[in-house]
């Protein structure tokens, strides 16, 4: 059964303790390494093949990137790739438009999770968040969430900033937070623009403590990645990852 979130402006403004943004930014750019550990290696072109996928997952075991990130049709090869090797596999559902039935994505995150993805990207349900529809947005990211943490996976939920007003920003990560997500994420890559370090300061000052904060989208400089770090960002997703490492030494 969703748990009730009765979002107050009161929620919004609550200090939820406080994240040590320029104490991990310093940590994470200590060495290319620490880096790579940040970053969800990405390949969600709707063109990319096997051969690119089974490259991703090879470069993600070379530089330990925290995850490997896929569409859903290649999870079990990315799973079969990566066996073995200590890196998670992460795969979107509901991706990129978050139109889909609560029916579907239970169906997405049980289906991928039972493949050994153990990463879940979940577009909220934009429409419904922008109608003020509060119930079917915080019932959605539950019904993904009940079923990834039953399977021991992550459930980040995409809020696709570009869309929305600074409020529907704030009451979208309010509802996710309040759900059970465990990271809330700036974009898909797939929309009007990605993230920017103010979305990621708005989003890491709702989140405060309790969650990750994941920003992705247009990401393909280290220098990108330091703002959006000193933001309040503890994850990146890219697909230049490999350049952005070895523009801090990696090889």
């Amino acid at each position: 059964m969703a748990v009730s979130t009765s979002i107050r402006e009161s929620d919004l403004e609550f200090d939820h303790g406080t994240f040590d943004a320029p104490g991990f930014t310093r940590q994470t750019l200590a060495s290319w390494q620490s880096l790579a550990a940040a970053i969800d290696h990405t390949l969600l072109k709707p063109e990319a093949t096997r051969e690119q996928v089974e490259k991703l997952c090879a470069e993600a075991v070379r530089y330990r990137f925290a995850c490997a990130m896929v569409n859903p049709v290649w999870a079990s090869t990315a799973v079969s790739a990566l066996a073995g090797s200590g890196i998670p596999v992460g795969v979107v559902i509901g991706f990129p438009l978050g139109a889909s039935l609560v029916s579907t994505l239970r169906q997405e995150a049980a289906a991928l999770t039972r493949l050994g993805a153990r990463e879940l990207d979940m577009v909220i349900p934009i429409g419904q968040l922008k109608s003020g529809n509060h119930q079917a947005v915080e019932h959605a990211i539950h019904a993904a969430v009940n079923v990834a943490h039953h399977h021991g996976a992550l459930l980040k939920v995409i809020l696709e900033t570009c869309l929305l007003s600074t409020q529907e920003k704030l009451r979208g990560a309010e509802i996710a937070i309040q759900a059970g997500a465990d990271f809330i994420k700036t974009s898909t890559g797939f929309s009007s623009a990605g993230a920017t370090p103010e979305d990621v300061a708005l989003m890491r000052g709702i989140a405060g403590a309790r969650c990750g904060v994941k920003a992705a989208g247009g990401i393909r400089t280290l220098a990108s990645v330091r703002a959006l770090l000193e933001a309040g960002a503890n994850r990146i997703g890219a697909s230049a990852s490999v350049a952005i490492v070895q523009e801090l030494g990696a090889e």
